[in-house]
């Protein structure tokens, strides 16, 4: 096995690089593709999130390989390599599968437990399927990631852990009171249709929050989104709930009137700047809505100026904002703008750091290492399988040849005769080569097992090409789809 990962994450590297890192969907493709055209690797995938970018690839020269792959996501993240040097991690072999498998589970995400990065590597490993860039390994690789990430969900507690990055920004916006008492009758602001903004609608719709207005820049989309929201059996379930779906030139309009905005779209600039806001919180005050919120929020204090001048909640803060994009959505900047509480990618990772783990996350670790081993022992039996299918397929080659010797020495042999021989000798070759060839798919499953391959194609004088065209045969578009 030779898989090598080269990344970078929120682990390793600040937001500020991240952020410049991020890579748009077309930039991913053209990564893949290039990746594929280095001489180092012979199939690849892309593992990109809001907090980590990781390529994966299998490779037939260690050094070779990370030089290439750094350099391949320097020159598509746009990041200079000097700077992404310092902030990339790399793992080889059984370390880079226990990277993955890590991820998969939760372990290596900014809240510990979260379920989402298992969507994400399911869309990393149909991205390669997609553009034919991942082979066996990294199918056979990413398919078991997602079992073993499956497993961790089912069989520990590791969702106590942690909650999804949506779940845990709503909750440091929240502070210290629940999320369902603070969101109760508010108004929400989405911006952006894709899995996280979707994800966030639902999870404020369930919150308890009046009305959620969804901004997208295909506003199909935000359609879509709205009305799954509002069906019968949808997040809310409930009364009184009610969504909507607006153009993104409406945003403005929207922020003036919203008391809660998460945004998560794929935009390379700024969607909300400071400006902006402050316009929106001008506007909420000239309509006197600081005041309409009094009417239903008991926290809320009225302005010593007396009634019509604006008003705000007991904590002070008119508008809450939720940035879950990389490269950011909403201008840092808002975080110094009066009655405004941001909570974006920087802010969480620091609050995560100081999050408690739970005692599961040892049981899943165990999980881990143990995926990682019968993984590790799969690969090793895989490889000299080749090798085993060209030793019996030489076996049948001589079987005929002699046969074929026998039919001509003695003509006069029957049919029955002639089948009787050939089946005595297809069992004597057959038990022969039982044995040896169970034996050293066993001795190939464990560490340092990947020689005897070697030594059976010596032994037997196999043919490399042989060997080679079985192996050619077996990696031929694999088709499997995401479990």
């Amino acid at each position: 096995m030779s898989l090598l990962v080269v990344g970078l994450s929120h682990r390793s590297a600040p937001v500020s690089v991240l952020e410049r890192a991020a890579l748009t969907a077309d930039a991913q493709a053209k990564l893949l593709h290039d990746t594929l055209a280095a001489e180092p690797a012979t199939e690849a995938t892309v593992l990109a999130t809001c907090n980590r970018i990781e390529l994966y690839a299998d490779v037939d020269k260690f050094h070779a390989g990370v030089a290439e792959l750094s350099t391949l996501l320097a020159r598509h993240t746009g990041v200079g390599l000097d700077d992404l040097t310092p902030h990339l991690y790399v793992h080889y072999e059984d370390r880079a599968v226990h990277h993955l498998f890590s991820v998969a589970c939760g372990l290596d995400s900014m809240v510990v437990g979260e379920g989402q990065i298992l969507g994400q590597i399911k869309d990393a490993l149909a991205l390669g399927q997609e553009l034919h860039t991942a082979g066996r390994l990294l199918n056979d690789l990413f398919q078991q990631a997602l079992r073993v990430g499956k497993r961790a969900h089912s069989e520990t507690g590791i969702d106590k852990a942690g909650q999804s990055l949506v779940t845990f920004g709503l909750e440091q916006l929240a502070r210290d009171t629940p999320v369902a008492d603070w969101a109760a009758g508010k108004r929400a602001l989405v911006i952006g249709a894709g899995s996280m903004s979707s994800l966030a609608a639902a999870t404020l719709a369930r919150a308890g929050v009046a009305h959620v207005a969804v901004a997208n820049r295909t506003v199909e989309r935000a359609r879509r989104l709205a009305a799954i929201l509002t069906e019968p059996a949808g997040p809310a379930a409930r009364g009184g709930f009610t969504a909507s779906a607006v153009e993104m030139t409406a945003v403005a309009d929207e922020l003036s009137r919203a008391d809660v905005v998460v945004s998560c779209t794929g935009a390379t600039g700024l969607v909300l700047t400071a400006d902006a806001i402050r316009l929106a919180l001008a506007a909420r005050a000239d309509a006197g809505r600081a005041d309409a919120l009094c009417a239903v929020d008991e926290t809320c204090q009225e302005s010593p100026d007396g009634p019509g001048a604006p008003a705000a909640p007991a904590d002070g803060v008119v508008l809450a904002l939720l940035d879950l994009a990389m490269p950011r959505d909403i201008d840092a900047a808002a975080h110094a703008v009066a009655g405004v509480r941001l909570v974006d990618i920087e802010s969480l990772a620091e609050a995560s750091a100081d999050a408690p783990m739970a005692a599961d996350v040892d049981q899943v670790r165990s999980i881990v290492s143990d995926e990682v081993a019968a993984f590790g022992a799969a690969q090793r039996a895989a490889h000299i399988t080749p090798t085993v299918v060209a030793l019996r397929t030489m076996a049948a080659d001589v079987v005929a040849g002699e046969i074929a010797r026998l039919d001509g020495r003695l003509p006069d042999l029957d049919d029955k005769q002639r089948a009787e021989i050939t089946q005595t000798v297809r069992r004597v070759v057959d038990k022969l080569l039982h044995a040896p060839t169970v034996r050293v798919k066993e001795l190939a499953s464990t560490p340092g097992g990947a020689g005897y391959a070697d030594a059976l194609r010596e032994l037997f004088d196999l043919d490399p090409q042989a060997v080679a065209a079985v192996s050619r045969a077996d990696t031929r578009d694999p088709g499997r789809e995401p479990a």
